[in-house]
């Protein structure tokens, strides 16, 4: 993986605590709308590593695979897409 990894981390680390925070916010029986706010939350930040995963991928791996011949990769980051729909 090409991506930056320190801020990779650092995002899977705040979405590891607003799960965290979720799971408490069940066991104190909070009120719905807020806990539903942060699931939406914590799915923006996944949505955003994952976005920047895939789009370091194109970059490098991908890139790298054209350069070389090989387009395999192309079909890989297609159905890697489709699958994230």
């Amino acid at each position: 993986m090409k991506a930056d990894h320190q801020k990779v981390i650092r995002n899977l680390n705040i979405a590891k605590g607003q799960i965290e925070g979720i799971i408490t916010m069940i066991k104190e029986d909070r009120y719905c709308l807020d806990i539903y706010d942060q699931i939406n939350a914590t799915r923006a930040i996944l949505a955003n590593v994952n976005n920047k995963i895939m789009e370091e991928h194109l970059k490098s791996c991908v890139k790298e695979a054209i350069l070389n011949g090989d387009d395999s990769k192309i079909d890989e980051a297609i159905t890697a897409i489709k699958k994230g729909r």
